[in-house]
């Protein structure tokens, strides 16, 4: 039975991938819940059952108070199948239909409707490009996907679970009470009019605070996440105290805006008490004055109470139910500011798979200034050759990443072109692009999974043979042997850590050359492949990356101008141009730039402050 309701809707079922998702709380919030159209229905329909239901039983019990002022056997001959039959209703039919109820919304729509939030949301997220990432703190984007889904799903509960119950209830009581004695429905519907007016004052205002609170709880995660991913500066540094200061001036700005939203709900709290008093003496006193002067029954003063005290216990309840709808929008709200922002770099509608043939790269008079104006690459022109194999050297800012940036597609140019066998990059498909591209980057971060599954990243279908090979390339495969992890999982088996934390920075890095080795792409790009190798291991590793060059066309960024002397042709960039370029020997004949710096090198590395 449960298996039932919890496969009603599929979560991950296919859906239309969008670049502009709506920016609209309602539109966007619709747009998740087509899948559940006809549980919510459904969902809507038991709980307007339920409340009718309740109401029901409420006139029954005045009926039966009404019935009990005769003789015993009497009533019992009278009434006694419907009783008989109020009982088999209450026992059988009533727990059925709660039963179902309770059913759709805590099984088939509380954890399907948030899963599928979460996992959309993720793909949404998963979609943008590198640049966007770089503009926010991964805690807060993580903060916002986790927290957002179960936000949803407890609105679209209290939707069900306490507003249309609730609608449908207290409906229902005002027609009791006029069935009962027209008169107390007027201070019944009096009671509602101020009720309402207090659940509007709440409600224009618990959604602003709730948002408020909402971001200054993402913020605190935001700081709190910086200071742990960057906790090997914090402490080299001596910064813990400076940290927390941090931390604490966010966390008191989260404490206020609570407090902010507490005082809402404390003012709603001592209203309701108050109009419930009211709605007490009003309904119950009118009925038994009704029936002092003979004018009601003692069923109806019987109906009056039960009512008046079953809607003083709803009250609370329904306002709470309310205010968290409107609070969990809020939090809905918060959320969108991440999950429902444009993808800012999409494959244009027409984009096939990129076809290599030879592997020529032309990066034809291209600008980058990432919307700045400044910085990056300015009308830079260069051609590699199929195979050829080139060196990028110049000061920090130069714009030698920047370029690697461009060919991967992690930013599109501002003006120019690349194009890689005359296909301009804009007109491929991004997951085509870097599937003929590997890489190998300065900061070698790993995830946090198995060395195994680190090195496979490279090329998933890989065997294990392969994967050890590469290893062996790459001259980690001895290590690894050594690796246990806190849970006792040995060898390729045993995790890294966080960004690859367990592990030293030479480490990581021939972790990260074996996931490329084992890609095997025709494109090569090294952006300070050996920075983090010591001496000895990086001689071992160059005749590796000598043999994985071979064939392919390479792009290598490098600052210990050793490393790449041997290439076909090294590239001087100053300031986003090009101001140098050709072998090592004839740019050193040049004397100009590039020889300043080999002259300057300190210990093999690219003296930055070279004038």
């Amino acid at each position: 039975m449960f298996r039932f309701f919890e496969n009603l809707v599929d979560p991950y079922c296919d859906y239309p991938r969008e670049d502009v998702p709506p920016r609209k709380l309602t539109p966007f919030m619709l747009r998740y819940a087509k899948p559940f159209t006809r549980v919510f229905w459904i969902a809507g329909l038991l709980s307007v059952v339920v409340a009718a239901v309740e109401i029901g039983l409420i006139q029954a019990t005045g009926w039966i108070v009404d019935a009990l002022t005769g003789d015993p056997a009497a009533v019992w001959e009278a009434h006694g199948t419907v009783m008989i039959a109020l009982a088999v209703f209450i026992l059988v039919l009533r727990p059925v239909i709660q039963g179902l109820d309770v059913l759709l919304l805590n099984n088939a729509i509380l954890p399907n409707f948030g899963t599928l939030i979460r996992f959309r949301a993720h793909g949404h997220v998963m979609r943008q490009s590198v640049g966007w990432f770089e503009s926010d703190f991964a805690g807060r984007i993580a903060n916002r996907i986790m927290q957002t889904p179960p936000a949803a799903g407890e609105a679209v509960f209290q939707i069900f679970d306490a507003l249309t119950y609730a609608l449908a209830y207290v409906v229902g009581a005002v027609i009791l009470m006029g069935q009962a004695d027209a008169r107390l429905a007027i201070p019944l519907v009096l009671w509602l009019i101020a009720y309402g007016a207090l659940m509007r004052w709440t409600v224009r205002r618990v959604g602003p605070a709730s948002k408020r609170a909402s971001d200054a709880r993402s913020a605190v995660t935001g700081r709190v996440v910086d200071a742990y991913t960057n906790i090997h500066s914090v402490k080299m540094f001596a910064h813990t105290n400076g940290e927390m200061e941090h931390a604490r001036e966010a966390i008191e700005h989260a404490r206020r805006t609570f407090q902010a939203e507490m005082r809402i709900y404390t003012i709603m709290d001592v209203g309701l008490v108050f109009l419930n008093g009211v709605l007490i003496v009003g309904v119950v006193g009118w009925a038994i004055a009704l029936w002092m002067t003979g004018q009601a029954s003692v069923g109806v003063v019987a109906v009056a109470a039960a009512l008046t005290l079953r809607l003083n216990a709803m009250t609370g309840w329904i306002m709470w139910a309310l205010t968290s709808f409107f609070q969990q929008l809020g939090v809905v709200a918060e959320g969108m500011e991440t999950i429902a922002q444009p993808i800012d770099l999409v494959d244009a509608p027409d984009a096939r798979p990129l076809r290599l043939a030879e592997g020529r790269i032309e990066i034809d008079n291209v600008s980058h200034h990432y919307g700045r104006g400044m910085g990056g690459l300015d009308r830079v022109s260069l051609a590699v050759a199929p195979g050829e194999k080139v060196g990028l050297v110049g000061r920090s800012g130069a714009g030698k990443s920047t370029l690697v940036k461009l060919l991967l597609r992690f930013y599109d140019v501002e003006d120019g072109a690349i194009r890689i066998d005359g296909q301009d990059l804009r007109d491929v498909t991004q997951d085509s692009l870097r599937a003929q591209i590997g890489m190998v980057q300065q900061d070698s971060s790993l995830l946090h999974r198995s060395v195994r599954d680190n090195i496979r990243y490279g090329r998933p279908g890989a065997s294990e043979a392969e994967i050890v090979a590469a290893a062996r390339q790459a001259e980690a495969h001895e290590f690894i042997g050594d690796l246990e992890d806190s849970l006792g999982r040995r060898g390729y088996d045993a995790h890294v850590g966080e960004r690859g934390v367990k592990l030293s920075g030479g480490q990581r890095q021939r972790i990260t050359l074996a996931r490329v080795i084992l890609k095997d792409a025709p494109i090569l790009l090294l952006d300070e492949a050996t920075s983090a190798l010591d001496s000895e291991v990086e001689a071992a590793i160059q005749e590796t990356l000598y043999g994985m060059m071979e064939g392919k066309t390479v792009i290598a960024i490098a600052h210990r101008l050793s490393t790449i002397a041997h290439m076909d042709r090294i590239v001087v960039l100053d300031e986003g141009r090009i101001v140098e370029e050709g072998s090592h020997e004839d740019l050193l004949a040049r004397g100009g730039l590039y020889a300043r710096f080999w002259a300057r090198q300190s210990g093999g590395f690219l003296g930055e402050a070279a004038e």
